[in-house]
């Protein structure tokens, strides 16, 4: 009996990609191990192995194909005895992504809204909506007064991401000036949907809504490939259902450069006269926060529900750009590295995450992740977790400051980091005492092998 060939699920969270390459054509014998395929994903592009042994009897999805979903039948593998024509005719249909929706349903499990004070930072859970109140039609229509629906478009809201109080959850007029004064919190989009409306919250603007501002022929319309419709729906969902708080700290790194001087320094040379290696302020960085996770090991948490997750190791995701968005590799066990290693682990990581080398295991997990903007002269910045993550550093570029010291004035180098933290599972005074540990460490940076 012919054998399927799907399309595999290089992650557990893809649901589609773009089969990339063919290997093997249609007559072409296998064996088990062979690489038949490649794929791509918004992440890496993968290659697909036979598992079986016969001959390629038909290609149903050509190379080139975008959106093929997951388990779906991309070729069949005939074995011995077997014809061709035994293979049922139709190829299969690559599946088209559907079209972003500016009215797209939640789904009443979707995590609810986050509503955060802007002077303060804090964050608390916003009431849901009452259970028994449907705001939709099984069609998925919205229920709403027409005063209500223009005034919410007036305002550039969403009708659906208002919470009605009206008769049977019908959207009114004095919902809408709730939503409007940000007395009544929007509805936050399921993250699970996010990737399907190319990462958009039902609450923001659509395509046509946005295009509708502009003059035609004043801009370029460029769709957004995988990578950017997956980074935007999960930094989406983090602001959204992630109680942000950050903690800011001013790091002076004068012994930290002098170590570092005199490290690269004593590097040997190859026969081309380079050094074997050059190490930079963020292998000190990432150096010093994973040993500030393992002494402050409360801090070392991932929120997973009903339960907090305290990681043993320090697995030290970076942040790496790349064409059309970011990478996040994983250093595992980050503290137990020394700094060349972490260096030539980052490089290696950055390098094949910019040629979509990565494999899955290597840019998922984690517990923290460093971003350092230094290199591009940004002094202070705030980072948004990557979930499921509990904390973020931040890092921005040394700089010569003057400082008072003794009654005396003084100059020199600081570095400004700030912690994201989720409130949820890292408290404001936890927060403190990680990050406490990480400036102790990367002033007193002999620190760091003791």
């Amino acid at each position: 009996m012919p054998i399927d060939i799907t399309m595999p699920a290089l992650s557990p969270t893809m649901e589609e990609g773009k089969l990339a390459k063919w290997h093997v054509k249609e007559g072409d014998s296998v064996s088990s191990g062979d690489v038949i395929a490649e794929i791509e994903t918004d992440k890496a592009t993968m290659e697909v192995e036979a598992v079986d042994e016969g001959k390629i009897g038909k290609i149903l999805v050509a190379e080139g194909t975008d959106n093929v979903k997951v388990n779906a039948v991309i070729a069949v593998l005939l074995q011995e005895g077997e014809s061709a024509d035994a293979v049922a005719a139709p190829k299969a249909e690559a599946p088209k992504a559907e079209a972003p929706k500016a009215e797209a349903p939640a789904p009443a499990a979707a995590p609810a809204p986050v509503a955060t004070n802007a002077n303060t930072g804090s964050s608390a859970p916003a009431k849901a909506a009452p259970a028994a109140a449907p705001t939709k039609s099984e069609g998925g229509k919205v229920f709403a007064s027409p005063l209500a629906r223009r005034l919410a478009k007036e305002a550039g809201i969403d009708v659906s991401a208002i919470s009605g109080t009206g008769p049977k959850g019908r959207v009114i007029k004095s919902d809408v000036e709730a939503a409007k004064s940000g007395k009544a919190p929007l509805k936050a989009a399921a993250p699970a949907s996010a990737p399907a409306t190319g990462g958009v919250a039902s609450s923001g603007m659509s395509k046509n809504q946005v295009i509708a501002l502009y003059e035609e022929g004043s801009y370029e319309l460029v769709p957004n490939d995988g990578m950017r419709k997956v980074v935007a729906a999960r930094l989406t969902e983090s602001k959204q259902t992630v109680p942000h708080f950050y903690l800011t700290l001013d790091c002076k790194i004068d012994a930290l450069m002098a170590a570092r001087e005199q490290i690269n320094a004593a590097a040997p040379k190859n026969k081309e006269g380079k050094p074997a290696y050059k190490l930079s302020v963020n292998d000190f960085v990432m150096k010093a926060w994973a040993i500030a996770l393992q002494r402050v090991p409360a801090a070392n948490a991932t929120w997973a529900g009903d339960s907090i997750l305290y990681h043993k190791r320090s697995d030290v995701a970076v942040a790496v750009s790349v064409p059309g968005g970011l990478f996040t590799p994983v250093v595992k066990s980050c503290d137990t590295k020394t700094l060349r290693e972490i260096s030539d682990e980052v490089k290696d990581l950055a390098t094949r995450a910019k040629s979509k080398k990565l494999a899955p295991h290597e840019y998922q997990g984690g517990s923290s992740s460093v971003s350092n903007l230094g290199m591009f002269g940004i002094k202070h910045f705030a980072a948004v977790i990557n979930p499921p993550h509990g904390t973020i550093l931040a890092v921005g570029a040394g700089e010569e400051r003057v400082y008072p010291e003794n009654g005396q004035i003084k100059i020199g180098q600081f570095m400004t980091a700030t912690l994201s933290c989720d409130h949820r599972a890292v408290d404001g005074a936890l927060g403190a005492e990680v990050l406490g540990v990480f400036k102790g460490l990367i002033e007193n940076p002999v620190m760091m092998l003791a």
